[in-house]
């Protein structure tokens, strides 16, 4: 929910920071190894935020999966573990 929330505050400032940009209707020139193209300041700057955003969120939930799986290992590892020291006392 927290991240749901942070997601929606980030959206908002982008669409603010979009709305904010679209009064700015400078052109500038953007050089790519072969080619060069002209834009709108508020469109590449929305779209570097956008590609920024996107990568950042994607290796956070690379990382957040990684450390719930790791997690369930350690459970299971834990309950055949007490299983295990259960078992031995029972007996």
């Amino acid at each position: 929910m927290k991240s749901f929330f942070i997601t929606i505050v980030v959206a908002t400032i982008f669409f603010l920071a979009f709305i904010f940009g679209a009064r700015n209707e400078q052109m500038v020139t953007i050089s790519y190894f072969v080619a060069q193209g002209e834009y709108r300041l508020p469109i590449v700057l929305a779209s570097v935020f956008l590609v920024g955003f996107m990568l950042s969120w994607l290796c956070a939930a690379y990382q957040i999966i990684k450390l719930k799986v790791a997690l369930r290992q350690a459970n299971k590892k834990l309950a055949a573990i007490d299983q295990k020291a259960t078992s031995e006392v029972d007996q």
